[in-house]
C-alpha cells in the first residue's frame, strides 16, 4: 500500500448560519484578494419535475436572467459585468445554482440581485419572455444535442441506466413538447414551489467581514417569505446493477466510430464512489494511464480514450467513458479491449506505482480547485445542500487518499460487470431503409428505453 502524499490538506474554516425564512448562509473569509464569491444553490433540478412538465428547472435557470421587479430583462449580466464580476447558472438532475464573481465592495451588488429575483422573478414573467426563453433552449437543444457530433450519447446513456418511472430517466433540457405546451401559470407554480429561501443555500466566501454579511444578507433576503410545502421526492433506489447488458448501435453524422460504456455505480457520498474515482484515475486519468497506454499509444487501435463519475444522490450514480475508434481499425477490436481492462481492474489489484499516481492527480485537481473562492463557494452550497454538511468540503481529499488496493478491487468487481453494462456504439453510416436509425439488443431482464443529459449554463 503506497504511502499517501504528505502535502498538509488546507482547510477552510466558515460559519453556518439559518434566517428565520430558512435561508441558509455559509460564510468563509479569504482575504488573500479583494474578490469575493456568491453562490445560490437551490435544491431543485430535472429529478423534481413531474411527467409532462420536463425541462422546467432549466428554463427557469434561462428566465432567470430575464428580469424581476426593479431589475430589467438583461440587466442582472450588465449590472455584474459592469461592476467587474463575472456570473452564470447552471442546472442538473439534483440541483440549480447561480454565482457571481465580483469585486469585494461590491458583494451588496451581487446580493441585492440575487434576493430581488427569488423574491419578484415572476413580476417581471411575461408570455413574451416565455416564449423567447423556450426559443432559446430549443435552440441551445440543437446545437448541443441534435447537430453536434455524438451529441445524444448522454441522453441515450441516462435513459438507459435508469427506467422510465425514475426521474433521472429523462434529460435535464426536457422535452420540446412539454416545453411547449407549459403556460405561464405552469412555471409560476414550479417557482413558486421550489425557487424559495427555505429551498436556498447561499454561500459567500472572499474578502468580507461576517458580520457585514450577516446584516446584508438579512437586510435583503430577511422578509422573502418561506414555502412551507415543498413536496418531497419519492423514493428514487434503484437496484445496484441493470440485470442484463444494455446495447445499442446509433448511426449518425459522426466523422468516426466511437463507443460509450455505462454502468451503475454508487450514489454521490459514498465511500465506494471516492473508490471508483480513483479507479477511473487509473484507468484513463492523463497519457500514463491503463487506457490511453494500451489503445492510445501502444496498439494505436483508439485516437481517444475517457472515463469519469457523474455524482448523483438519488439512486444510483453513472459511470462512463468512451474510446474514439481509429481509421481502419475495427470496432469490436476496441470494445473488447476496453472490456479487457475495466474487467481486470475487479480481478488483479492496481500497483503501489499506479495508486500513488492517482492520488498525486487527484491530490493536484483539488488542491488547485479549492484555490478558487469560487469553487470553495461552490462547494460549500453543494455539500450544504446534498447532504447538510459543509464540512465534506474539508474531509474529500482526505477520503481520496485514504482509498486502498482492496475498495478499488471490491466496488469495480461490483460495476466493472457484463449484467451492469451500457454499449452505445456510434457509427458514421447511415441505417439501411428497412431497419431503422437505431438497432437495440437487450439482455432478458435489462431496461432497452431510451434517453439523458449534460450540464447546460445559461
Amino acid at each position: 500500500m503506497p504511502t499517501p502524499p504528505t502535502t498538509p490538506i488546507p482547510t477552510t474554516a466558515y460559519s453556518d448560519h439559518r434566517l428565520q425564512n430558512g435561508l441558509r448562509l455559509i460564510v468563509a473569509e479569504d482575504h488573500l484578494a479583494p474578490v469575493v464569491a456568491v453562490n445560490v444553490w437551490y435544491a431543485v433540478g430535472s429529478k423534481h419535475e413531474q411527467p409532462g412538465k420536463t425541462g422546467f428547472a432549466h428554463l427557469f435557470e434561462h428566465v432567470m436572467f430575464q428580469g424581476s421587479r426593479h431589475v430589467a430583462k438583461a440587466e442582472h449580466i450588465a449590472l455584474v459585468q459592469a461592476a467587474g464580476g463575472t456570473m452564470n447558472g447552471t442546472t442538473w438532475l439534483d440541483r440549480t445554482n447561480y454565482f457571481e464573481t465580483m469585486p469585494s465592495h461590491q458583494l451588496d451588488l451581487a446580493l441585492w440581485l440575487e434576493a430581488d429575483r427569488m423574491a419578484t422573478l415572476l413580476d417581471a414573467l411575461s408570455q413574451e419572455n416565455l416564449d423567447n426563453q423556450r426559443e432559446v433552449v430549443k435552440n441551445e437543444k440543437r446545437w448541443s444535442y441534435d447537430n453536434r457530433p455524438y451529441g445524444t450519447w448522454q441522453e441515450k446513456l441516462q435513459a438507459h441506466l435508469y427506467p422510465p418511472e425514475h426521474p433521472y430517466h429523462h434529460s435535464t433540457i426536457g422535452s420540446m413538447e412539454d416545453l411547449d405546451a407549459a403556460s405561464i401559470e405552469d412555471v409560476s407554480e414550479f417557482f413558486r414551489t421550489y425557487y424559495a429561501p427555505n429551498n436556498a443555500v447561499l454561500s459567500v466566501v472572499g474578502d468580507v467581514d461576517t458580520p457585514e454579511v450577516l446584516r446584508s444578507v438579512e437586510r435583503y433576503f430577511g422578509a422573502i417569505p418561506a414555502n412551507p410545502s415543498i413536496p418531497p421526492l419519492g423514493d428514487l433506489s434503484l437496484p445496484p446493477t441493470l440485470g442484463g447488458e444494455i446495447r445499442e448501435v446509433v448511426y449518425d453524422r459522426v466523422p468516426l466510430p466511437r463507443i460509450y460504456l455505462g454502468f451503475r455505480a454508487p450514489v454521490y457520498g459514498d465511500r465506494r464512489l471516492d473508490a471508483l474515482e480513483i479507479a477511473g484515475q487509473i484507468l484513463a486519468g492523463g497519457k500514463g494511464s491503463r487506457l490511453h497506454r494500451r489503445l492510445v499509444r501502444d496498439e494505436r487501435i483508439a485516437n481517444d480514450v475517457a472515463l469519469f463519475t457523474l455524482g448523483f444522490t438519488g439512486g444510483a450514480s453513472i459511470l462512463a467513458g468512451w474510446a474514439t475508434v481509429r481509421p481502419g481499425v475495427t470496432v469490436e477490436r476496441v470494445e473488447a479491449a476496453l472490456h479487457e481492462e475495466t474487467e481486470r481492474l475487479a480481478v488483479e489489484p492496481v500497483s503501489a506505482d499506479e495508486l500513488a499516481r492517482a492520488f498525486a492527480l487527484i491530490e493536484a485537481d483539488e488542491l488547485a480547485a479549492l484555490q478558487r473562492v469560487e469553487e470553495r463557494a461552490d462547494r460549500l452550497s453543494m455539500y450544504a445542500t446534498l447532504f447538510d454538511d459543509p464540512g465534506i468540503i474539508n474531509e474529500m481529499l482526505a477520503r481520496y487518499l485514504a482509498v486502498t488496493q482492496e475498495a478499488i478491487l471490491e466496488v469495480a468487481a461490483a460495476t466493472f460487470r457484463p449484467d451492469n453494462r451500457l454499449v452505445l456504439t456510434y457509427l458514421p453510416e447511415i441505417a439501411p431503409a428497412d431497419s431503422g436509425a437505431v438497432d437495440t439488443d437487450t439482455d432478458e431482464g435489462a431496461d432497452a428505453d431510451t434517453e439523458s443529459d449534460e450540464e447546460v449554463a445559461a
